[in-house]
């Protein structure tokens, strides 16, 4: 079967009212960069190719797993152990050959975001991690480009644009990051799959409207989703007139409060060479702990100092990784270093040990 012509190829969308030959012509011009090609951006990829987008550049440092597929549907079973970067760039090449992707097997840091962003008109975040979503608005900024950005958990997501040229941030919505463990991972938390699929054509839609200038994108606006109600709220914020001006980039991990963590798998391979702290309640702690913890309540832990073993590095947990978090900021008061296992203890019967009781 020959391919089909271009003008036959997007004759749906250039008929639609306001659009025509001239907005598609800006699509097929158009360079846009995505972070991530896991959940959002295996949904936003696909759709970006789909609608026509000339350049589409990649940056993911991992690799496909066989529990990404029920939502990550720009991968499949074959790509099980490949590079994401690949298995994109693959599933946009079945869609349109012609479309040139340039992809990067890396992460985005502070070192080599401003450089790769100067050969974008528009960068999309569909990263799952908060250090990357400031790392994103912070050289969106400092490049002058709008950021499309999207984020779900469980059975709820949100998006929206961050531009600073034209309005509020992603930081004005934002101003610090939430504390470590009150947001739920997709790996500690789950996501439901039609939840992805959701944010990331919105998140693709706000890329079109943009570029072709048609419609009303998401400046100074969040729309959230949820799954549980099928209904849709927005919340409509502001700049912030106290934030400080962005002048360069910084240090995100530390910014978020990520240095002085510990994952489960870390942890699980590591148990006998650290000091394991439970600063739960005891209610909690006879229900379910990590072998070989002490448990030492966070109400109580500056008084109990001296029971601490400092011999081996110490690793404090709790139920989701908050409270571990403001006692491993405790202790640094008193000069014990410490980290905080992402997740606690849910993490831990979720990826570690699935029979361990659960509350």
């Amino acid at each position: 079967m020959q391919a089909s012509t271009p003008g036959a190829r997007y004759v749906r969308q250039i008929t639609l009212p306001g659009f025509g030959p001239e907005a598609q012509q800006r699509l097929a011009d158009a360079r846009v960069l995505v972070i991530g090609a896991g959940g959002l951006g295996s949904s936003v990829i696909p759709a970006l190719a789909a609608a026509g987008i000339g350049t589409i550049g990649i940056i993911d440092d991992d690799t496909v797993e066989l529990s990404n597929l029920h939502r990550q549907l720009a991968h499949g079973i074959a790509d099980v152990g490949r590079p994401k970067t690949r298995s994109a760039a693959d599933t946009v090449a079945t869609i349109d050959p012609t479309t040139t992707v340039h992809a990067s097997e890396a992460r985005l840091t502070a070192r080599n975001a401003r450089e790769l962003f100067a050969d974008y008109d528009l960068v999309v975040d569909g990263s799952d991690n908060f250090p990357t979503r400031y790392l994103a608005n912070d050289a969106a900024v400092l490049s002058g480009i709008p950021l499309v950005w999207g984020a779900v958990s469980q059975y709820a997501g949100q998006a929206g644009v961050a531009w600073a040229a034209r309005g509020p941030q992603y930081r004005d919505l934002f101003p610090t990051p939430p504390p470590l463990g009150s947001v739920l991972s997709c790996e500690a938390g789950g996501v439901l799959p039609s939840v992805v699929a959701v944010i990331g054509s919105i998140m693709a839609g706000e890329v079109v409207k943009i570029i072709t200038g048609i419609g009303t994108p998401l400046i100074g606006r969040v729309t959230t989703f949820d799954a549980l109600t099928g209904g849709f709220r927005e919340l409509a914020y502001d700049r912030d007139p106290q934030a400080a001006p962005i002048t360069g980039l910084i240090d995100y991990e530390l910014f978020c409060g990520i240095r002085n963590v510990i994952t489960v798998d870390e942890l699980a391979a590591s148990l006998d060479a650290v000091t394991l702290i439970d600063v739960r309640e005891p209610w909690e702690a006879a229900i379910a702990s990590l072998p070989g913890s002490v448990l030492l309540p966070l109400g109580s832990l500056e008084n109990v100092l001296d029971a601490i073993d400092r011999s081996k590095p110490v690793v404090v947990y709790c139920h989701a990784g908050v409270r571990s978090a403001n006692a491993v900021a405790t202790l640094g008061t008193h000069g014990i270093s410490a980290r905080s296992l992402v997740g606690g203890i849910d993490a831990w019967s979720r990826r570690i040990d699935p029979n361990m009781a659960r509350y």
